[in-house]
């Protein structure tokens, strides 16, 4: 095997993979935690600062004191957040939804209005391509 001829022995692959993982999974918690700091709205600008200070110089320490202190009201943050995105994204989707029978709507009040002698053929047909036109 070309690694263990060179004097990399498996055990050396796997633990440098460990490291590399555990670097990622580190970055990753600080971006998490920085994300949930700075977005939070019950603490100011000292606090934030502080907690940010603390992060960059005792990042080891930081880390777990802000996930043992915040856990919950990081859990309690991010569910909020998906409550409104999922609010959010309904009333999206009930706008669109609602839009697209207006032109259905608009086609039979045209059609009421022809069947009353209100407007001419001709009328109903602008009207019915003006719909469905968007």
């Amino acid at each position: 095997m070309i690694l263990a001829s060179n004097g990399y022995p498996l055990a050396d692959a796997m633990w440098t993979m460990l490291v590399f993982f555990a670097w990622i999974i580190w970055f990753w918690l600080l971006i998490t935690i920085f994300a949930d700091l700075f977005r939070r709205p019950d603490m100011g600008g000292w606090g934030k600062a502080g907690w940010t200070v603390v992060l960059l110089f005792l990042p080891f320490i930081g880390v777990l004191v802000y996930l043992i202190s915040q856990s919950r009201a990081m859990a309690d943050r991010r569910m909020t957040e998906a409550q409104d995105a999922q609010r959010s994204f309904d009333t999206y989707v009930k706008s669109v939804a609602a839009t697209d029978s207006r032109p259905a709507e608009q086609i039979g009040e045209a059609k009421k209005l022809l069947e009353e002698g209100a407007i001419t053929a001709d009328e109903f047909e602008t009207l019915k391509r003006k719909a469905l036109a968007g």
